[in-house]
């Protein structure tokens, strides 16, 4: 069987963006079971030079589809845009992410191998071929991410297991 650069990349996309919903629900329900404000964990930082929970959850979305449509165009750079700042902004841009990962076509993103593609920050220009920037830079990313947004959400307190964080994993269908 080959393994293809959609399967690589995008089924885990869906897969962990679903979790992260479920991070934002377990998030909003905490705020509402303890009387927690929600900014308390919208902007909960692990250390003070690192981002808050809300730009950790945009990056999935940045790291995910953003990685894609960077690749599409052939260029991709930092967002730097201000994240969504409420639970449900928050929900509405990974709901527009899933929308748009799972409207892909496969065989488009496997058509991006051996693509050439450039990371530019600023002054600083990174050439990858599409496959090396989606599985050694975009999904490296994309997980650091998901990982700080659980790991902000278990430092506050929320109630979270391992499973929590993986979402939904792609099994066989019963025969």
């Amino acid at each position: 069987m080959t393994f293809s650069l959609y399967a690589a990349t995008v089924p885990s996309y869906v897969q962990m963006l679903g979790a992260m919903l479920g991070l934002i629900d377990k998030a909003e329900a905490y705020c509402a079971e303890t009387g927690l404000a929600a900014e308390a964990l919208l902007q909960a930082r692990l250390a003070e030079d690192m981002r808050p929970f809300t730009y950790q959850i945009k990056s999935t979305a940045v790291h995910s589809l953003g990685a894609i449509e960077g690749v599409r165009k052939g260029s991709f750079s930092p967002d730097n845009s201000t994240p969504p700042d409420t639970f449900d902004a928050l929900r509405t841009r990974l709901y527009e992410t899933l929308a748009a990962l799972q409207a892909i076509d496969p065989a488009e993103v496997n058509g991006f191998v051996g693509r050439p593609m450039q990371f530019i920050a600023g002054e600083r220009r990174l050439d990858f071929t599409a496959e090396n920037f989606l599985l050694s830079f975009s999904q490296p990313n994309f997980y650091f991410h998901a990982t700080t947004a659980y790991d902000l959400l278990r430092w506050k307190g929320v109630a979270l297991v391992k499973r929590d964080f993986m979402g939904m994993p792609r099994m066989n269908a019963p025969p």
